[in-house]
């Protein structure tokens, strides 16, 4: 797992996700990763360490909210290239937990924001840096395209 540099003059790193079993939106001291952040309204955990849905209820305020790189995936469920790219995605989130917040959005869900996106081909990987688009990739990536495209340190 790639950790950013901390100490006194690091920016803070910090992360707005949705609760994934009661909606809350939460802030998250990406520096305190490893004491296992919870939940502050149902004290769940908030596990950080793979893709986290996002809606168009929260997508925005995740991306402001973020400090660090946002990698989202645009996807749909009846799309194959999107299966095939999803556990190359959980590896990426477990290995880069607390550098990057890796997000997936249904297409067919939240067509809001695909369209604002202008999202035509799936899966669609963009990547945010406070709340900008910085990068984008269409079809099935590999771990080092990922890694270059949210310029993560290759674990």
């Amino acid at each position: 797992m790639s950790q950013p540099a901390t100490g006194p003059t690091a920016p803070p790193r910090r992360a707005v996700v949705r609760c994934a079993v009661c909606s809350t939106p939460n802030r998250i001291d990406l520096g305190k990763l490893s004491q296992g952040p919870r939940c502050a309204k149902c004290r769940r955990p908030i596990l950080l360490d793979r893709p986290i849905k996002a809606s168009e209820a929260d997508f925005d305020q995740s991306l402001q909210g973020t400090s660090v790189p946002v990698l989202v995936d645009f996807y749909a469920d009846w799309c194959g290239p999107c299966h095939m790219m999803a556990p190359m995605l959980d590896e990426f989130a477990a290995r880069h937990a607390g550098a990057v917040l890796v997000l997936k959005l249904d297409t067919e869900v939240n067509p809001k924001v695909a369209t604002r996106f202008a999202i035509r081909g799936i899966p669609t990987l963009i990547v945010f840096q406070d709340g900008t688009e910085r990068g984008r990739h269409v079809g099935v990536a590999d771990l080092k395209t990922l890694e270059t495209l949210t310029g993560v340190p290759t674990a």
